[in-house]
């Protein structure tokens, strides 16, 4: 913890002042003429102010005005035994505005002014002449007084803007912590949500590949064991399990790499949905036509990812529950968005609010996370109608 501004330099001179113009006097005054009660009235006055400094006292108001006052009496004292007291006057003029209220200090200038003029043995001076020494005097103390007010003035300014600046510091301090460990939480959290997003793109890439691919071997094993007797149609099927085993086990390692989805490796967008849609009609011996409209162009390879997974994921929802006659794809490019409708003439469904089952939430999520929009549309018996819409990022 910080502590306050220190002393200046002004509240370390202002104490001192008294001793240096009462003790030289004195000791000139004392090796001229021996008096006893000079140097009684000299250490009356050093020790009344050395007490009233040293305690602190000087600084309550009231004592401030008797600390003054018997101050000032004492040094008139001297002043009237030798003249050379004289220059203690300065010193009571500091003193009157360095510890008197402001409006005190004028008045305690004014008695002082008063003291040196009145107490100094002069006996031959006409009243014409001490009040013109009284008039210069108080004007003199004046501007001294008015120096050493604009001093403390500015002292009391510096001390406050410096308290001010500690206090600002500290704030500033404790912000910098709070905002370090808020920086904490935040990557404490980063690192969890970093987590959870690998998992879910681990549990579509399994659903979108692995799982479907699975889902299409066996189900040609089904129909393979239905044709046993016809093995020309037995060895297609087993051929194109075959097929399917391998290019999941493909897609498997790829998953596990993040890498792109085997079908776009070395094609564009339009080629890869052609693809998917071929092997799906092959596997399934339903018809999927593919249109594309606008002008084809590379886009972001996640933008395309996306979009291919989609189809992928449709045309297996399509296999498993719209006992569809046909299915049609369309792929179109516009200026902002690329849009993927996949349509099909099945049994269709009642959409709920929200997308259910594995799959929809999966293409959901997908097109989301792009700030894309998913839209479903469907009546019993009237088919099913997906459409994908995703901001046409290029490719970099």
């Amino acid at each position: 913890m910080s502590s306050g501004p220190g002393p200046s330099r002004w509240d370390r001179v202002w104490p001192v002042l008294p001793y240096l113009f009462i003790l030289l006097p004195a000791g000139a005054s004392l090796l001229q003429h021996w008096r006893l009660d000079t140097l009684a009235l000299t250490l009356f006055a050093v020790g009344w102010h050395g007490l009233m400094v040293t305690t602190g006292w000087v600084r309550r108001p009231a004592v401030a005005i008797v600390y003054f006052g018997v101050l000032l009496a004492a040094i008139g004292a001297l002043v009237s035994i030798d003249s050379l007291f004289t220059v203690a006057g300065p010193a009571a003029f500091i003193q009157a505005f360095a510890v008197l209220p402001r409006w005190w200090a004028y008045a305690g200038v004014m008695a002082t002014a008063g003291v040196l003029v009145s107490m100094r043995p002069d006996p031959g001076r006409s009243p014409g002449q001490l009040l013109y020494s009284f008039l210069v005097a108080a004007l003199v103390a004046s501007a001294i007084g008015f120096v050493v007010q604009t001093i403390s003035d500015q002292n009391e300014s510096r001390k406050v803007m410096i308290a001010q600046l500690q206090e600002t510091s500290a704030k500033l301090a404790a912000l910098a912590e709070e905002n370090a460990d808020l920086q904490a939480q935040l990557l404490t959290r980063a690192r969890e949500a970093g987590v959870l997003d690998e998992r879910q793109r681990m549990a579509r890439e399994i659903h979108d590949t692995i799982a479907q691919g699975l889902t299409a071997i066996v189900t040609q094993i089904e129909a393979a064991e239905e044709e046993l007797d016809d093995v020309a149609a037995a060895r297609v099927r087993l051929d194109t399990v075959r097929t399917l085993a391998r290019d999941n086990l493909k897609e498997a390692r790829r998953s596990v790499r993040a890498l792109r989805p085997a079908p776009l490796a070395g094609s564009q967008l339009p080629a890869a949905v052609q693809d998917v849609a071929d092997t799906w009609t092959r596997a399934g011996g339903v018809p999927a036509s593919l249109s594309v409209t606008g002008d084809a162009r590379p886009l972001h390879p996640e933008v395309e990812a996306t979009l291919l997974r989609v189809a992928q994921e449709a045309l297996a929802n399509v296999a498993k529950h719209a006992s569809a006659g046909r299915v049609a794809l369309t792929l179109s490019y516009m200026e902002d968005v690329v849009v993927l409708d996949v349509r099909d003439d099945g049994a269709g469904f009642t959409p709920s609010g929200e997308a259910s089952g594995f799959g929809l939430i999966s293409m959901r999520q997908r097109v989301t996370r792009l700030a894309g929009d998913f839209q479903i549309e469907s009546a019993p018996g009237e088919g099913t109608g997906l459409s994908a819409t995703i901001p046409a990022i290029p490719a970099e």
